[in-house]
């Protein structure tokens, strides 16, 4: 049976201090399809799956796949998978449980009682005006290409010190805990893409925090968005872990 993997998390959380030797449903939680939500015993650990069928995910599936993390991460510290990790079988799911134990209990220990919150700023176009501007490069070769395409990489790195000065800024008024920022152009102006990674106690203070840095940020428009599971602040591994399919 191929087995579609959701997150792991720490088995007493489901299952009290009593340890589960089969997959144990839970309760009032489903999965890709609809389908029923098991948690699969491994010493510690329960790794959160769904009976999976080839060719069965979608664009819902997504919805699908967030809302099982989201469950879990209401009454315990998750490991999310990435979406369209599969496992073959039962072999395949506990030999990479096996393979990755130890980073997986260095992950728990680090990221128990955290949670991740978003922050989305846009700076308005009239604030960073030159540094957005496109510069067009000529199709031509020779002194003229040389010089605008030092003018592009002029303005590329204005882009880059006004988004560190603003990620600076922000990380004053919040004082998370981990960050992490990345930066794109829009149609508004420029668009940073903020994760903060917090205790889980603190949420309430972070959100005030934000009403005074909405206050404060004069020209720029904030989104905020969580709690939620720690996606971008799992190690390396653990992000891009895959089943066998």
């Amino acid at each position: 049976m191929a087995w579609y993997a959701y997150c792991i998390t720490e088995q007493q959380a489901f299952h009290g201090t009593t340890r589960a030797r089969r997959p144990f449903p839970l309760e009032n939680v489903r999965g890709i399809g609809s389908a029923q939500v098991f948690g699969y015993p491994s010493g510690d650990f329960a790794v959160i799956v769904s009976e999976f069928s080839s060719g069965s995910l979608t664009q819902q599936s997504v919805v699908e796949h967030a809302k099982v993390v989201s469950a879990c991460f209401e009454k315990t510290t998750v490991l999310p998978f990435r979406f369209g990790t599969v496992f073959d079988n039962d072999e395949a799911l506990r030999r990479a449980v096996r393979a990755n134990r130890k980073q997986f209990m260095a992950s728990v220990d680090k990221l128990r009682g955290k949670a991740e919150m978003h922050l989305k700023l846009v700076v308005k176009e009239g604030m960073v005006r030159e540094a957005l501007d496109d510069v067009e490069l000529p199709q031509t070769t020779g002194g003229a290409y040389l010089s605008v395409l030092r003018e592009k990489a002029y303005r590329q790195r204005e882009r880059q010190t006004k988004a560190r000065a603003l990620s600076v800024q922000v990380h004053k008024l919040f004082h998370p805990l981990e960050e992490e920022i990345s930066c794109r152009r829009s149609e508004a102006g420029m668009m940073l893409d903020i994760a903060h990674l917090i205790d889980h106690k603190s949420i309430e203070k972070y959100q005030n925090r934000f009403n005074s840095a909405a206050n404060q940020l004069k020209g720029v428009e904030l989104v905020i968005s969580g709690p939620w599971p720690p996606y971008h602040f799992m190690p390396g591994k653990l992000r891009t872990i895959t089943g066998n399919s």
